[in-house]
């Protein structure tokens, strides 16, 4: 399936989005569509809903068009179709082509993403420096031959790179997009007939070589003018290969393709009407040694790729094992249930709520941190749904003045503000760990009865929680085997579980 239209809409992390999807038990079932979107940030419900009520939706939702979960927008009397491809339809059409599935979503803030650094305005930026020193350092001939060259690499490391699963736009725009289905078909049939394999590198990756190699000498040898116009040279058969194989074998055009072919016969007349013949063997050595060391790094950086990818699929069926609700509620529910007293120091959330959480921890504990980040992202996430309750371990005057005044000033903090500041007061002390930053909170000099708190940490030791953070889950401690952050992919299930709750 292919979500790319619908992941760009929403700006998700597209290689998170295809991995999560990936890895749900349920792939690749609309449950595994929904709780992908949940995962990221896309909170979202779904329905079985008669056309007959339709026309009650919002102007944006999900379904099923054409066996294809798509963005559905509408826009007056017509329906904009985000799929593999972006559509029109009219309400009959679409009425036609539709399931009676329907997803509705709610847009939110925290979309999670990845992608923690983007490289492209690097690429932009080199390629720019690049293009400005040429025109400055060499004639204009050998300006255009080396902006030709940049064009390449920039096409053949997009092609690089779609291999392993990251969409270009650039590669998709040329091949015609959304716009033209079949002549992106068109060019992925002229690459995969592609049977080259030296060391695993395709013609594609050979291209990516060979521009980067010619770039390369370009700009540090362009005294050796005669090697540029001989590789120049040597394209034509190259040129003439691909050609006969969209002409005669594949008998289509692949627009990428002739992009670079275009390129390459720019370059060859340049190089044929202004390059001299010129010899070096200096020259010629470092050229032949900078062609050879490229084809290893490029061989090896495909072999590394490649094993990441098989790892990915590898961890992607690993996971689905490991997702699975019903392992994982028969792990839960395999140790015997603890039942705490009604205290409702520190309880947050909805009191109503079938699904409770309870995090045991303590604030001087490192590991406690995240324990508390993952715990703010459910209630943020969820806070109709869930309940939970913060249930620090302290033991009295034994704990020290530092502990007994910041455990005080949480107390007084969560009786005096909002379960939101509360919250803040917590995440605030894990970040800078300042008992100070805590006690300007409240503003005043107090000390509140910590009777119940001790009760509470008294209570963790009979249930035999002494170590910290530990989540609780409806009187159940969250499984060992399972890591914490784990509880975000069954959330919705533990919610919905009427035998659980």
């Amino acid at each position: 399936m292919n979500f790319d239209k619908l992941i760009d809409h929403f700006k998700l992390d597209k290689q998170e989005f295809y991995f999560q999807f990936n890895s749900h038990p349920n792939y690749p079932s609309a449950l595994a569509f929904s709780d992908t979107l949940n995962f990221l940030g896309l909170k979202n419900d779904a329905y079985e809903l008669d056309k007959e009520y339709w026309d009650e939706l919002p102007e944006e939702y999900m379904a099923l068009v054409d066996n294809s979960f798509s963005l559905v927008k509408k826009k007056g009397n017509d329906f904009t179709i985000y799929s593999d491809k972006v559509k029109t339809l009219n309400k009959e059409e679409l009425y036609k082509n539709s399931g009676e599935f329907v997803l509705l979503f709610e847009k939110t803030e925290n979309i999670k993403s990845t992608s923690f650094f983007n490289f492209q305005p690097f690429i932009y930026l080199v390629f720019g420096i690049v293009i400005l020193y040429s025109f400055l350092q060499f004639t204009w001939y050998e300006s255009i031959f080396n902006i030709l060259s940049l064009a390449g690499v920039y096409i053949s490391v997009e092609l690089f790179n779609q291999k392993f699963g990251q969409e270009s736009a650039v590669v998709s725009n040329i091949c015609g997009g959304a716009a033209n289905n079949n002549s992106q078909s068109s060019c992925s049939k002229i690459f995969s007939y592609d049977k080259t394999n030296i060391l695993g590198l395709k013609l594609s990756d050979f291209s990516l070589i060979y521009f980067l190699g010619i770039t390369l000498v370009g700009l540090i040898f362009p005294q050796a003018q005669f090697i540029l116009r001989i590789t120049a040279m040597i394209s034509i058969f190259v040129i003439l290969y691909s050609l006969y194989v969209q002409a005669f074998v594949e008998k289509s055009l692949c627009r990428v393709c002739l992009v670079i072919i275009f390129v390459l016969l720019g370059q060859i007349a340049i190089s044929s009407v202004y390059f001299s013949w010129n010899v070096s063997l200096a020259a010629v050595f470092i050229s032949v040694i900078l062609f050879i060391s490229l084809f290893i790094t490029i061989a090896f950086l495909n072999n590394l790729m490649n094993q990441k990818e098989e790892l990915k699929k590898s961890n992607a069926k690993n996971l689905r094992f490991k997702r699975n609700y019903d392992l994982f509620k028969r792990e839960l529910l395999d140790k015997e249930k603890i039942e705490f007293s009604d205290n409702n120091t520190f309880f947050l959330g909805n009191k109503d709520a079938k699904l409770h959480i309870s995090v045991v921890s303590n604030p001087y504990c490192g590991f406690c941190k995240d324990a508390h980040k993952i715990l703010e992202g459910l209630m943020a996430t969820y806070p109709d749904e869930i309940s939970a309750q913060i249930r620090f371990n302290y033991s009295g005057e034994s704990a020290g003045e530092k502990y007994t005044q910041l455990i005080s000033d949480f107390l007084s903090i969560y009786r005096n503000k909002s379960q939101k500041e509360f919250l803040n007061s917590v995440d605030l002390w894990f970040k800078n760990r300042d008992e100070n930053e805590i006690r300007r909170i409240i503003g005043i000099e107090n000390s509140e009865d910590l009777t119940n708190i001790i009760r509470m940490t008294a209570e963790n030791s009979s249930a035999g929680i002494t170590f910290t953070p530990v989540f609780i889950i409806n009187g159940y401690q969250y499984p060992d085997k399972y890591d914490r952050e784990d509880i975000q992919y069954f959330i919705s299930e533990l919610m919905e579980d009427d035998g659980f709750n």
